[in-house]
């Protein structure tokens, strides 16, 4: 089978024994010893000076028991990995992306530590990048031609949420909403996968760049853009158009609409109770340990704690004080008509458990854009709800994409003629 744009031998098997030597290390040994010594600290406390010798010898076998520990887990899988690799000879060995389930729990994995595997080049990190059919698509005038050659010049691209991939557009329906917008209005769809472990600024500079890429070498001159994002999809879309405008880029010129799909514009509560309950444990010494684990949850997991587009906001907050939210001001793209499409679990979203729950994973309100004190400067009518859907229903439900088709057939072309 021909593969776009591989470059080099991957071999996913090698990547993860080391991810799982890494794992084993930082959620395993490290909280226990943590734990260990901080248990030990109040027994030597209370005993007083006198356990003092007794103290320096249980440190100092505790101390070297860990490190073995350690280094004979880095020793294993270095030696587990180097064994898969020259099993490889030299070939790309990709077990886990050559299916759907396999490409499922590579994006579940980005979600959790993506930013560690990209910071380490481990084969397992997703590079952003265009897909169809399961593989990756170059962003070249040949390789675009190949992949899209019905391509319109109408182009909307698809952003998936955190944890997803381009796959779950398509969740069980024989029609995904790139397909109707296709034989509906003549857009040509374009789905992206990325790591939504990386921070939001990261994928969105990244974006940003691809984008430029696509819309200078697309088979025919792209007269309209949209963007569509479900869930953290939406705000790297958003911290796309800003990077775009900052950087003199062409492709913000060409965008008439942007639609998020329950996307958590001013933070979501689950992140929000991890970090808490991360800062509770903090303050128990021998709950440290927990706190520690909580904390080693991805970056991309902590941006959308508060709907983080930029890279100055999760720089300036301060992790030792509660809740700080350091979320700055982001206006909407000039000339760019924008739907926030927002979800509950009842039909009713004043209800108090649709006020509550919202679509389970994003209340109403931050999906909408509104805040107390920095909501998002869109018009009402811009925010759409639905009833009695679930953050996932929001990917192919036949009354999101009315709702969808329907913002669409509106954009207004900005071009001069």
């Amino acid at each position: 089978m021909e593969k776009w744009n591989e470059a080099g031998a991957v071999n996913e098997v090698g990547a993860l024994l080391e991810v799982a030597a890494e794992m084993m290390e930082r959620l395993g040994i490290t909280p226990a010893e943590s734990l260990h010594r901080a248990i030990a600290r109040r027994v030597w406390t209370s005993l007083g000076p006198l356990a003092m010798p007794t103290r320096t010898v249980h440190d100092g076998i505790a101390g070297a028991v860990y490190t073995g520990l350690r280094m004979g887990t880095r020793t294993a899988a270095s030696a587990a990995a180097a064994t898969a690799r020259a099993a490889g000879r030299g070939r790309s060995v990709r077990p886990l992306n050559a299916t759907s389930r396999g490409r499922l729990v590579v994006g579940l994995l980005n979600a959790v530590i993506g930013d560690r595997l990209a910071d380490q080049g481990n084969h397992l990190a997703i590079a952003m990048s265009i897909r169809q059919r399961g593989m990756d698509v170059r962003t070249g005038r040949a390789a675009l031609a190949k992949a899209f050659p019905k391509a319109t010049s109408r182009v909307v691209v698809f952003l998936h949420g955190l944890g997803e991939n381009e796959e779950h557009w398509r969740p069980g329906r024989a029609f995904s909403f790139g397909s109707r917008l296709r034989a509906d209005l003549g857009l040509t769809p374009v789905h992206v996968r990325y790591n939504s472990g990386r921070h939001v600024s990261d994928n969105g500079d990244l974006l940003a760049q691809l984008l430029e890429d696509l819309v200078g070498r697309w088979p025919v001159e792209v007269e309209e853009l949209a963007l569509v994002g479900h869930s953290m999809g939406g705000l790297v879309a958003r911290s796309a158009c800003h990077a775009a405008l900052q950087g003199g880029r062409v492709w913000p010129l060409r965008l008439r609409y942007l639609v998020t799909l329950g996307t958590p514009h001013t933070g979501a509560p689950l992140p929000k109770a991890v970090q808490a309950a991360a800062w509770v444990l903090r303050k128990v010494p021998e709950a440290r340990p927990l706190a520690e684990v909580l904390d080693n949850r991805s970056a991309g997991i902590r941006d959308l704690t508060h709907g983080y587009l930029l890279e100055a906001d999760w720089r300036l907050e301060d992790p030792d004080r509660l809740l700080d939210d350091q979320r700055g001001m982001v206006s909407p793209t000039p000339g760019c008509t924008h739907t926030f499409i927002t979800a509950t679990l009842t039909r009713d979203p004043s209800s108090p458990l649709g006020r509550l729950a919202g679509d389970l994973l994003v209340r109403t309100d931050s999906a909408g854009g509104r805040h107390r004190t920095r909501p998002i400067p869109i018009p009402t009518e811009s925010v759409v709800h639905v009833g009695s859907m679930t953050h996932f229903d929001l990917l192919g439900h036949g009354l999101v994409y009315k709702h969808l088709k329907h913002a669409l057939e509106e954009i207004p072309s900005r071009r001069p003629k």
